[in-house]
C-alpha cells in the first residue's frame, strides 16, 4: 500500500455561514473557493476555505445544518484543526492581529518542538496555528495573493489534526495497522503519528483523556478529517484494505471535486480518504472563486429547488481591493 500522502481537508460545523465567511475571509485570510451545499442535505452550506489555488492539503469547509444545537467538547473527538505558518515570526504577527480583533487565543506555546498559537472563533471551534520554520516534509501551499494578510505571514495549509480519545490502544493499532502511521514522539498525554513524507502536513496529534466527558457533535465541532491518496485507483486499494480489516465504510462517494471514501473508525471519530483531484478550478474561472452558488453537474437539474432553500450570502471579491493588514 501507498502510505496517505497528508491531510486533505478538515470539515467542521458552524452556526452561521455568513458568520463563518467573515471569519475566514477577513480575519484568517483564507480563500472561499466553492460555495455549494452539502450533498447529502441540501439545505445546508458547504463552504470551502483555501489556499489562493484550491490545493489539497489546504482546505478548511463548513456545514451550517438548520437548527443543530452547539456542540460540547470533551473526550472521543476531533478536538482541534492546525493552520501552517511560514515561522516564528509570523505567530507574533498573529498574536497582535488577534488582539486587535479581539479574537480570544492562548498565546504562543511549543509542543513537539514547533511553536503554536491556539485559538477559537465564534462557535468556540478550537484551532491553533503551527509555524513551519525547520519543518521538513509535505510540502504546504500558496497563501492567498490578494487576502488581507501580508504574505510573509499568511496562512499556507492544513497542519497536525488532533483527536482526543479514551482507548488509546486500539485508536492506535487502528492508526499504525489500519492508516499505516508511524508514532513518531510523545509529550505527556500526547501522541505525534506521522504518515507518508511526514512533517506539519501529514500528522495526527493523539491526545489520551479519560477524564473529560464523551464529546457531543454539534456548532463549533469537527465533523470529520480528511487524508489524501493520489486518484481513484487508490482509493479503491484502500477500499479492499477496509475490506480485509473487516471495518465498515462508505464505498466509494463521488464528490466530483474529489473522490471520497468514509469510515468511522472510533466512537466520535470520522475519517475521511480523498483523491486530490480533479479540485476546485474545473467549474469556475480563477478571479471569481466562490463568488456564485456552485453546483456539481448531477445537482444542476436542482438548482432551482436548491437556490430556493438555501438563504443568499454575498461572497463577492473579485470588485474589492483588500489591503495587506500590518499588525504594529
Amino acid at each position: 500500500m501507498n502510505q496517505l500522502k497528508g491531510v486533505h481537508h478538515i470539515t467542521a460545523i458552524t452556526s452561521s455561514a455568513e458568520k463563518i465567511y467573515e471569519f475566514y475571509t477577513y480575519v484568517l485570510g483564507l480563500r472561499l473557493v466553492k460555495k455549494t451545499v452539502n450533498q447529502d442535505d441540501i439545505q445546508t452550506y458547504h463552504l470551502y476555505f483555501t489556499d489562493d489555488v484550491g490545493s489539497p492539503g489546504t482546505d478548511m469547509t463548513f456545514f451550517d445544518f438548520p437548527g443543530i444545537p452547539k456542540g460540547v467538547h470533551g473526550t472521543d473527538e476531533i478536538s482541534k484543526t492546525s493552520f501552517r505558518v511560514p515561522n516564528d515570526a509570523a505567530l507574533e504577527y498573529w498574536v497582535k492581529r488577534f488582539d486587535r480583533l479581539q479574537v480570544k487565543h492562548k498565546g504562543i506555546k511549543e509542543q513537539f518542538g514547533k511553536k503554536t498559537l491556539s485559538f477559537v472563533d465564534f462557535d468556540e471551534q478550537n484551532y491553533q496555528l503551527i509555524s513551519d520554520e525547520n519543518n521538513e516534509g509535505v510540502a504546504s501551499g500558496t497563501p492567498w495573493q490578494k487576502g488581507p494578510i501580508p504574505l510573509e505571514f499568511a496562512i499556507t495549509g492544513l497542519g497536525p489534526v488532533f483527536v482526543r480519545v479514551s482507548n488509546f490502544d486500539y485508536f492506535k493499532a487502528v492508526l499504525e495497522q489500519v492508516y499505516l502511521f508511524n508514532e513518531v514522539a510523545k509529550e505527556g498525554s500526547f501522541h505525534l503519528f506521522e504518515m507518508g513524507e511526514g512533517g506539519n502536513g501529514a500528522q495526527v496529534i493523539v491526545e489520551y483523556n479519560t477524564i473529560l466527558p464523551r464529546a457531543r457533535q454539534g456548532y463549533g465541532t469537527v465533523h470529520h478529517a480528511a487524508f489524501r491518496v493520489e486518484d481513484r485507483k487508490e482509493l479503491e486499494e484502500w477500499m479492499k484494505r477496509y475490506e480485509s480489516f473487516r471495518l465498515p465504510n462508505s464505498g466509494y462517494v463521488e464528490r466530483f471535486y474529489f473522490g471520497s471514501l468514509y469510515a468511522n473508525i472510533a466512537p466520535g471519530v470520522l475519517f475521511e480518504l480523498a483523491t486530490d483531484g480533479p479540485g476546485f478550478m474545473e467549474d469556475e474561472p480563477y478571479e471569481t472563486l466562490g463568488e456564485k452558488l456552485s453546483l456539481p453537474p448531477f445537482f444542476e437539474s436542482k438548482r432551482e429547488e436548491i437556490e430556493s432553500l438555501v438563504r443568499p450570502i454575498d461572497t463577492v471579491r473579485s470588485n474589492r481591493v483588500l489591503e495587506k493588514e500590518y499588525e504594529n
